[in-house]
């Protein structure tokens, strides 16, 4: 990029992401051995941010940000939004069936339900993704992405109470350019991106991408020796225009429109209880254990107990279930952007409207064996409006002011299949909610070193037009203060739920010094708060309390373009935590009562030379339940207790019973358990080296993740032992600097583990990663 200044090369990084010489924006740093002209012409490479809402430099903003650039993305072959954990600290990317959930330093939500939502918010250009089960998305064009750590309830939208995925993607540019990119690997996966941009005019710009991914599957249906029984195509088509409507107003308006056919998160297979640690007996009486013969589970698959073993599968990629089994997506967005140089600020407004759907078909007790299998129709509408006004940088105070308003609804149609019959309605339910906010966030430089910010956010959030529908086993549902309400009327009638109104005002104050101009110092309280939801999705009226978290952390920045070091120790205060379980086919949701997270963080990136970097980054987190005196608890049956109102009696012909071998739910105490989906460890390194070959360049990356063991549950029955990652790649670009070829391997080692364990009393599944997998790209670009 000799020549080219940082910010040049940003605005065309739509079109040299995949081959830019040089880091992208989140590795952006000069070598040790320049001299001074050169780093004077280097002296925009900065790492730049977008945490408060304005562009600032990394190392003046007093939040942990992991920031990956397009150049560290490719090297560890990020292709979608799920892959970011690979290289960021503290996150996990993890799922509930096809809804995707991210949790960071422990806070996230295992919650599927109407109206559920997320902890940790995506934005992509600003805009806020709500529906969980359109949450992990390809990535294309990417310029950046930011992983905010901690509450973020001040400047950004509803529920922050874990932090932020911020994608920013390139804007359409009258400068005409493109890129291409086509990939083949195993399983037949074949993988098509295309961007191309240009002007119509001097101030009127279109750009137009899109992609198409297709492949196989690992998985092996071994009722048929069917092995493309995980066969999936996805596509996706964007396009944009943006106008300079003067030399102050631009607007910039587009269209997504994306479709999904994955079966991937619903082809689970069987549970095994390989330690015994999830003690599906131990709750089961001496009498009870007699029957069975056993007094645990440990080596047992833990579905209907007495399941022949030709009826399920254990193997990874395996699986025995009763099609069909699918995950299905089908999504409209419309995007305005109005971009305002007023003088005295810049605003900006952020208008949204989406169209999810989202259907999928599953087998909930993980056998081949015909007992039950649902239909999932999820229907989600949402709008959004969002301004926002900035001060101009330069003055010791700089300010962001904003009002926010926010819609969905959130529609479930459920349907059933018993013992192989015909699908017929199941019940459902719906809720439309509505969150208003106003939001100031202000920093002083009380001098050149000392800077002070406080901020805040109040909101108001209700949650009305909510209904749940009856099905054929409802005999009883939870009314409005936790009362059992007998029902004896038919089938599919709507039962309403009142409407939950909730107010939040979620401060924020931090304290930053500068020793130098390379490094910082800070300390900062934040409050954090998810909004109350209705339990429709449990055939349930009683309201669930809002989230409360309180924030404190510590933090040290250094960058000076060679070398950067982010390191920051946190404290959380955690209440009334939203838990789910699911219990014959519902989601059943509860607070648990308090939770105490806190650890230690280190992030560092360091250009060795003008052709070796390296990066990495570790997180300790220690998060525990304080007090948690009613989790689920998954057992079997016992045989020998006759009173039916006993939880752990065998109840025939009961949906997910059928006597003796059937799994039921009671509770346990939790206190002191580790919290769900929370290792106390993860890591990550990552290296590049360029060197010149055969008259171009040749790029060899690779990064190796690492995370201890957790658990998916809160209740610790299903733990993943720890695993590690690691991918490879090897790009070659042309002395033209217009085309490359690179081989990648992902998961190289070969690691199996799980990505999600689905526990009801139906049964317990599995989902399985990928094998190791490896493939050859071409790509070109033109500008």
């Amino acid at each position: 990029m000799t020549g080219w200044t940082r910010a040049q090369a940003t605005s065309l990084l739509a079109i040299t992401a995949a081959s830019c010489a040089l880091p992208g924006a989140a590795l952006a740093q000069s070598t040790g051995t320049q001299s001074a002209p050169q780093q004077s012409a280097r002296a925009s490479d900065e790492i730049v941010v977008t945490a408060q809402r304005r562009e600032e430099a990394s190392r003046d903003v007093p939040i942990s940000v992991t920031t990956l650039g397009a150049d560290q993305l490719a090297s560890a072959n990020v292709a979608k939004l799920s892959d970011t954990a690979r290289v960021t600290p503290g996150l996990r990317f993890d799922s509930q069936g096809p809804a995707v959930q991210p949790t960071i330093r422990g806070v996230g939500t295992a919650i599927t339900t109407s109206g559920g939502g997320p902890n940790v918010g995506i934005y992509v250009d600003g805009f806020f993704q709500a529906n969980t089960y359109m949450s992990d998305f390809d990535l294309l064009n990417v310029r950046n992405i930011q992983v905010l750590k901690g509450p973020q309830g001040t400047l950004f939208g509803r529920n922050t109470t874990g932090g932020a995925i911020i994608v920013t993607t390139a804007d359409p540019s009258t400068d005409t350019g493109g890129q291409a990119k086509v990939s083949y690997g195993r399983f037949n996966a074949v993988r098509a991106q295309a961007y191309g941009t240009f002007g119509i005019s001097e101030r009127v710009a279109i750009d137009v991408e899109g992609q198409y991914r297709r492949g196989d599957g690992y998985f092996t249906d071994l009722s048929n020796d069917d092995d493309e029984i995980g066969r999936y195509e996805n596509w996706s088509i964007r396009v944009g225009m943006k106008a300079d409507l003067t030399d102050d107003v631009s607007l910039l308006l587009r269209w997504i429109h994306a479709e999904t056919d994955d079966p991937t998160p619903q082809l689970v297979n069987a549970y095994v209880d390989k330690t015994g640690e999830a003690g599906f007996f131990d709750k089961v009486s001496a009498a009870g254990q007699a029957i069975y013969g056993t007094s645990s589970s440990k080596g047992l698959p833990l579905v209907y107990f007495y399941a022949p073993s030709s009826t399920y599968a254990t193997k990874p990629g395996d699986i025995r279930l009763n099609t069909p089994v699918s995950f299905r997506s089908n999504s409209d967005a419309l995007q305005a952007t109005l971009k305002a140089d007023l003088g005295v600020a810049d605003f900006t407004s952020y208008t949204q409207y989406r169209k999810d759907l989202s259907p999928y078909y599953g087998d909930l007790d993980a056998t081949a064996i015909p007992m039950f299998n649902i239909y999932v129709g999820v229907n989600d509408e949402t709008w959004s409006q969002e301004f926002l006004l900035s001060s101009k940088p330069g003055s010791p105070l700089q300010w962001t002011a904003g009002l926010n308003y926010f819609q969905i609804r959130d529609t479930w149609d459920i349907g059933a299949s018993f013992g192989g019959s015909p699908y017929e309605q199941f019940g459902g339910s719906s809720t439309t909610t509505k969150s208003y906010a106003a939001f100031l966030d202000a920093t002083y430089a009380v001098s050149d070193r000392l800077f002070l910010t406080l901020g805040g956010r109040y909101s108001h959030d209700i949650v009305g037009d909510a209904y749940f529908v009856t099905n054929q086993t409802t005999t009883s549902y939870i009314g409005p203060n936790g009362e059992v309400v007998p029902y004896s009327g038919p089938a599919g009638v709507q039962i309403p739920v009142e409407r939950l109104k909730n107010d939040s005002f979620t401060p924020r104050a931090v304290i930053r010094f500068k020793p130098s101009e390379e490094s910082s110092v800070y300390a900062s309280f934040t409050r954090g708060y998810k909004a109350g939801i209705l339990n429709v999705g449990g055939y349930s009226q009683q309201p669930v309390k809002p989230e409360k978290i309180n924030a404190f952390e510590l933090g040290f920045k250094y960058d000076d373009r060679v070398f950067a070091a982010d390191l920051a120790g946190f404290y959380y205060d955690y209440k009334n935590l939203q838990v789910s379980s699911f219990q014959n086919g519902a989601a059943q949701i509860r607070n648990a009562a308090s939770s105490e997270i806190y650890g230690i963080e280190a992030q560092l990136r360091y250009r060795v030379s003008s052709a070796f970097s390296v990066q990495g980054g570790a997180a300790w987190t220690h998060a525990r339940y304080k007090s948690f005196p009613n989790a689920p608890y998954y057992s079997y049956c016992d045989p020998a207790v006759a009173d039916l109102a006993n939880p752990m009696a065998c109840i025939p012909l009961a949906l997910g019973g059928s006597g003796p071998g059937a799994l039921t739910q009671t509770t346990t105490d939790a206190s002191g358990f580790k919290m769900q989906r929370a290792p106390e460890f993860t890591g990550n390194i990552g290296a590049s080296y360029d060197l010149d070959l055969a008259g171009g360049s040749l790029k060899l990356s690779g990064n190796l993740y690492y995370t201890s063991s957790f658990f998916f549950d809160p209740e610790q029955q299903f733990r993943q032992k720890g695993y590690e990652v690691l991918a490879l790649r090897a790009e070659w670009t042309d002395p033209s600097d217009r085309y490359t070829v690179a081989l990648f391997g992902d998961n190289v080692t070969g690691k199996r583990y799980r990505t999600q364990v689905l526990f009801n009393t139906l049964g317990t599944g599995s989902v399985w990663n990928a094998p190791v997998t490896y493939g050859i790209e071409l790509g070109a670009k033109f500008r």
